[in-house]
C-alpha cells in the first residue's frame, strides 16, 4: 500500500466522485475523495497526497481558487476537471498553477493516461547527480529537474518543470514554440507555452519584462541562456 500513488479526488458530484474512486482504485491507485475544497484541505492536512484530481465548478471555494492557494506552499500536481472546454478556460487553469486540464465529459481511460503522464513527469526523489546550470542566484539541476535559489527549492508546476527540462537539454539554442507545445502535450494550443514561459520568468528573472535567462528568439521561439 505504501508504494501505491495516492490520489485525492475532489468533486461535488457524488456519483462521479465514487465512480472515479472505484475506477482508479481498480487501476492500482490509492484513492481518497472529498466533496468540496474545505474537505480537501482537511484531508490534505493529515494525508500525504501524490496528485489532486480537482473539479473546477464547486459550491463555495471553486477549483481555480483552491489551486491558486495551494500553489503558494504546496507542490502537489493538480489535474483540473471542468465542464468548460474553451481555450481561455484552459489558460485560466494553467495560470492558476494546474499541471493538466481535462474537460467533462471524458473517457476514464484518458484520465488514467493523463494521470500516468503527470506522475511520470514528476521529479524522482532519488535522482542521480547531474550537471547544474547557473542563472544568477538560481541553479537548475538537470537530473532532478529542480530549480533552486540558493538552498531553497523554487516551486514549479509539472508543466513548468517539463518546459525548463526541454530548454535545458539544448541550453543556448532556440526551440520553436511549436516544438515546445508538441513536447509538452499542448500541440493544439501553443499559447499554453507562452503562459508557462511567462510564469517561469516571474520566478526566475529579476525583471520578467526584460528576461536575461529565459529569452525570446524572434521568429524562432524560446531559449534558455545560463551563465
Amino acid at each position: 500500500m505504501d508504494d501505491m500513488p495516492h490520489i485525492l479526488v475532489v468533486d461535488d458530484d457524488t456519483r462521479l466522485r465514487e465512480l472515479l474512486r472505484k475506477y482508479l482504485t481498480d487501476k492500482g491507485y490509492l484513492v481518497t475523495t472529498a466533496a468540496d475544497a474545505a474537505e480537501a484541505r482537511s484531508k490534505m492536512a493529515t494525508l500525504a497526497v501524490d496528485l489532486l484530481v480537482l473539479d473546477v465548478m464547486m459550491p463555495g471555494e471553486d477549483g481555480l481558487s483552491l489551486t491558486r492557494d495551494l500553489r503558494k506552499t504546496n507542490p502537489v500536481p493538480i489535474l483540473l476537471l471542468t465542464a468548460m472546454g474553451e481555450v481561455d478556460d484552459r489558460i485560466n487553469g494553467f495560470e492558476a498553477g494546474a499541471d493538466d486540464y481535462l474537460s467533462k465529459p471524458f473517457e476514464p481511460r484518458e484520465l488514467l493516461l493523463r494521470i500516468a503522464s503527470i506522475m511520470r513527469r514528476s521529479p524522482k526523489p532519488e535522482a542521480e547527480a547531474a550537471p547544474l546550470l547557473g542563472m544568477g542566484a538560481f541553479t537548475w539541476d538537470v537530473g532532478r529537474t529542480e530549480l533552486k535559489r540558493g538552498d531553497e527549492v523554487v516551486h514549479l508546476t509539472t508543466a513548468e518543470r517539463e518546459l525548463m527540462g526541454i530548454l535545458a537539454e539544448v541550453a543556448g539554442q532556440a526551440v520553436s514554440r511549436d516544438d515546445l507545445a508538441a513536447r509538452t502535450g499542448n500541440a493544439a494550443n501553443a499559447r499554453a507555452v507562452d503562459v508557462q514561459v511567462t510564469r517561469l520568468r516571474k520566478k526566475l528573472e529579476d525583471d520578467p519584462r526584460m528576461p536575461r535567462y529565459l529569452q525570446t528568439v524572434r521568429g524562432m521561439g524560446y531559449m534558455l541562456r545560463p551563465d
